[in-house]
């Protein structure tokens, strides 16, 4: 009779003891597959969603005033637009998108207005807001948001895809919404800013952000309507938020040393607190399922060594030698954490894809990578949890058990 046979018969005559010695292992695997489907899926879509919020890089000049990201280019020191052409050249990864302007106030009709001119593609680019104004155009890629990869995932938000416009006419603007009524204006109405006449091309629909109360223009028209030729008060990056706690910042103030460089740290902190946190979760998991699989494992196999010392010592006078005691014990334990780690991950898979869409709202879906994490895992703690028991049985005496008879 080989160790196969007996391993079979072990669990043809056992079943109770199985079940009980599985279902540790099998819930342990099961949580951490679940926990970690779901948290896969839901980095992608925290990452996405802080990438299509917008500019979260404010560029600015030393003498700035930070203590207002939405507002500390107005009115703001200048320097030099050929800044852009520097940050563009040198290869940044994380960089999705760069828009300079230039922000000063003005009067219009009386009414203090915060004038901003603007690259319309650049800056609709970093708007996905704007989008409900009807300003579309073409998608722009970006180098860590909306892509097939992650739609594989389950995760889409149409609401969310980058676009934007190629133009805006020299005589034309785009006016916010607070400004629009402040000033009674309506769409394809003229205005005079600062003694050109412009045609409002769009009013923007209520963003709820500072840009209600400005109007925009081409950049290079305002330069030259305000006599700051080549020059801006800012650049906004759309930045990658995992490039920005990978150091981004940094490598852009080596580029720019001059000038001083700023995000918004909500938004950093959110993403980065979100991983930390879910990893965490795993990381916890994985330490209990070791802890209390391994004891599981570990306590079923001891009880199981106890009450067959007769039976082991028989086979020791039979001619089975402490190798093949151990292999017997151990193989039973490795097929133990194989159909644990198999039917945790069919479980925590299962309970991850009607958790998430359920309480997440995220579409979750097999992970196929996890079979191999979960079937590695099972089985290292029921190795683990074997070993010692398996020890023990190689070391009954046959004579003095056959005595105890």
């Amino acid at each position: 009779m080989n160790v196969r046979k007996l391993v079979w018969l072990e669990f043809k005559y056992h079943k109770s003891q199985l079940i009980s010695g599985l279902l540790a292992i099998t819930l342990g695997v099961a949580v951490i597959v679940g926990i970690r489907s779901i948290s896969v899926v839901s980095e992608k879509a925290v990452a996405i969603n802080l990438d299509n919020l917008g500019a979260n890089i404010l560029v600015l000049p030393q003498g700035s005033n930070v203590d207002n990201y939405y507002t500390a280019d107005i009115d703001a020191p200048t320097f030099p637009e050929e800044y852009v052409e520097l940050i563009a050249t040198s290869s940044l990864a994380g960089v999705d998108n760069m828009s300079p302007k230039l922000t000063r106030r003005i009067s219009i009709n009386g009414q203090k207005i915060v004038l901003t001119g603007i690259l319309p593609k650049s800056e609709l680019a970093s708007k996905p807001i704007w989008q409900n104004s009807g300003l579309f155009g073409k998608t722009l890629k970006a180098s860590c948001g909306p892509n097939p990869s992650n739609e594989s995932l389950g995760y889409k938000d149409e609401k969310l895809q980058r676009k934007s416009i190629d133009s805006l006419a020299p005589d034309e603007c785009l006016v916010g919404y607070s400004a629009a009524r402040r000033l009674n204006l309506k769409e394809n109405a003229a205005i005079v800013i600062e003694g050109k006449t412009f045609r409002i091309a769009k009013v923007i629909t209520e963003t709820g952000t500072i840009d209600d109360d400005r109007i925009f223009a081409h950049l290079h028209i305002v330069q030259n309507l305000l006599g700051i030729k080549e020059q801006i008060s800012a650049i906004e990056i759309m930045g990658c938020c995992n490039a920005i706690t990978e150091g981004l910042l940094g490598k852009l103030r080596n580029i720019l040393p001059d000038t001083k460089i700023t995000t918004i740290g909500q938004i950093v902190s959110t993403q980065v607190q979100t991983n930390k946190m879910m990893n965490k979760v795993s990381f916890v998991f994985l330490l209990i399922i070791l802890f209390v699989g391994g004891i599981s494992i570990g306590n079923f196999m001891w009880a199981n060594v106890n009450e067959r010392r007769k039976e082991i010592g028989m086979f020791r006078m039979i001619g089975f030698s402490k190798g093949i005691i151990y292999r017997m014990l151990l193989a039973k334990a490795f097929i133990l954490g194989v159909i644990g780690g198999i039917i945790g991950y069919i479980i925590g898979t299962g309970a991850a894809m009607w958790l998430g869409p359920e309480f997440a709202n995220l579409s979750v879906r097999p992970l196929p990578g996890l079979i191999l994490v979960s079937l590695l895992i099972s089985v290292a703690v029921s190795l683990i949890g074997a070993v010692i028991p398996a020890w023990v049985a190689g070391k009954i005496d046959p004579f003095i058990n056959m005595q105890e008879g």
